[in-house]
C-alpha cells in the first residue's frame, strides 16, 4: 500500500492544462498523494463497508486554472459511479461532512465539485449541513472520467478564483486550503448482498490540505546579477585608473 499523504501539491505548468484528459502525459509532472477512505457514518443512511479504501490525487495549475486528478480502483464501471472534491468556503471552519455543525466545530459552508459517470461532467454545488446540498446557479466546475483496467481516473478543473467568493472556494497560489474527497461505487458486488452506494452511502475522507504552488521567485537571481554587474563595473573603473597612473 502506498504511503499516506497529508497534502496535495499542484505545481505550476506552462501550456494548456489537461482539463479533459485524465490520461495526459503532463500528469507525470505532478507528484501523487494518497489518502485513506472510510465509510460515511455521520448521517443516515450509514454504510459499514465501501469499495474504495484509498485514492491517489494529483493536481496542476497554470496560474489561471487548476486541474485535480483522482485515481482509484473500482472492479466495475457503472452509470452511478461518482466522485467529488470538497472545500471550505471563506474563513469559517466547517466539518468535512457537508459542513454539518458538530460538537467540535460550529459549521460553515462548503463548496463541492461533483462528477457522475452517467453524465460525465462537473457540477458545482454548496452545502451547509446535512440535507442542504444544492446546485449553484452558476457553474464553474468541469469534470471528465475515464475507466480502464479496473481503475477510474477523474479530472476536475476550475478557475483558481471566481466572482462568487460567498459560494466558491478561492485558490491563491502559495497558500494552503482544506480539501476532502468522496467516492461512490454505483454497483457493488451483488453476491455479497451489498446495495450500490448512493447519497450518504459513500466512501469519504477527512480534511487534508491543498496547495497550488506559487510561481518561481527569481528576484534573488535578479539582485545577484545587479551585484555582480556593480562589482564588475567598479573593477573596470579601478583598472582604467591604474593603467592611467591615477590614484585609486
Amino acid at each position: 500500500m502506498a504511503q499516506e499523504s497529508v497534502a496535495v501539491r499542484a505545481p505550476m505548468v506552462k501550456g494548456a492544462l489537461p482539463v479533459d484528459d485524465p490520461n495526459a502525459a503532463v500528469w507525470s509532472n505532478a507528484t501523487p498523494a494518497t489518502f485513506p477512505m472510510s465509510p460515511q457514518v455521520h448521517w443516515p443512511n450509514r454504510i459499514q463497508e465501501v469499495t474504495v479504501k484509498d485514492l491517489s490525487v494529483r493536481a496542476l495549475h497554470d496560474g489561471t486554472q487548476v486541474a485535480v486528478l483522482l485515481e482509484y480502483a473500482d472492479p466495475t464501471e457503472d452509470p452511478d459511479d461518482a466522485a467529488a472534491l470538497e472545500f471550505m468556503v471563506g474563513d469559517k471552519k466547517a466539518h468535512f461532512a457537508h459542513g454539518q455543525p458538530m460538537a467540535q466545530v460550529e459549521g460553515g459552508p462548503v463548496n463541492i465539485w461533483y462528477w457522475k459517470n452517467k453524465d460525465n461532467k462537473g457540477v458545482d454545488m454548496n452545502a451547509k449541513g446535512f440535507g442542504t446540498l444544492k446546485v449553484q446557479t452558476h457553474q464553474d466546475v468541469k469534470a471528465k472520467g475515464a475507466y480502464a483496467n479496473g481503475t477510474w481516473k477523474v479530472v476536475f478543473s476550475r478557475p483558481l478564483a471566481t466572482e462568487h467568493a460567498d459560494e466558491d472556494t478561492q485558490i491563491t497560489p502559495g497558500g494552503f486550503i482544506n480539501i476532502a474527497f468522496a467516492v461512490w461505487d454505483g454497483k457493488k458486488d451483488a453476491t455479497s448482498g451489498d446495495l450500490r452506494e448512493k447519497g450518504s452511502q459513500k466512501a469519504v475522507s477527512s480534511w487534508w490540505y491543498f496547495r497550488a504552488e506559487a510561481p518561481p521567485d527569481y528576484s534573488g537571481y535578479y539582485y545577484a546579477a545587479i551585484a555582480v554587474a556593480v562589482a564588475f563595473g567598479f573593477q573596470f573603473v579601478l583598472i582604467r585608473k591604474l593603467k592611467k597612473g591615477q590614484p585609486a
